[in-house]
């Protein structure tokens, strides 16, 4: 592939799938949920780590630095057991938080369930990379991405990335009207 070509990073995080005794649906479902909302097209780059704060801080920095994803989604490891290292390995590698995307994402996945108050999903900027950790759950994947994408491609612009377009019969991004397509 060409050094235009835009990559997005998916990495899954737990221990029992990165053991190979639980099929990961959360990798998948990330995926599919991006092939249908974008119609920029990407290479999908996929990291599957068991839930050390070691592994998943290694594997967003080569996401992000060595692959140059200009944006990177994570599932898994964001509830309040011993395990649930994710948030902290995000906020570990990151420049920037942006705590509206957590907050967002709990807001709406309220909707549906009580137990969302326990997420501590966040999102963060690593230089040219978006950085946003998502549920374990297939079905709180699309809830949250649903919530959150629209602010996605003018994050990426913003922090100069690639122009991600979206099929606005799946999701519209909101660019405000003074930004320019690159």
């Amino acid at each position: 592939m060409s050094e235009t070509t835009i990559k997005i990073g998916f990495v899954t995080v737990s221990d029992r799938a990165s053991r190979g005794e639980y099929e990961d649906l959360g990798g998948p479902a990330m995926r599919e949920w991006l092939e249908k909302a974008l119609t920029t097209s990407f290479e999908a780059v996929h990291r599957l780590v068991a839930d050390e704060q070691v592994e998943v801080e290694s594997a967003l920095i080569e996401l992000c630095d060595e692959e140059g994803c200009c944006l990177v989604v994570t599932t898994g490891g964001t509830g309040p057991a011993p395990r649930d290292i994710t948030p902290e390995a995000t906020e570990s590698v990151c420049n920037k938080i942006l705590d509206g995307f957590g907050e967002q994402m709990r807001a709406v996945s309220l909707q549906f369930v009580p137990t969302a108050i326990l997420s501590r999903q966040i999102a963060g900027i690593r230089g040219r990379s978006l950085i946003i950790n998502l549920p374990g759950k297939p079905s709180a994947i699309a809830d949250c991405l649903n919530a959150v994408f629209p602010a996605v491609p003018y994050c990426v612009d913003l922090i100069e990335g690639p122009y991600l377009e979206t099929d606005t019969e799946v999701i519209t991004a909101f660019r405000p009207k003074h930004a320019v397509r690159k």
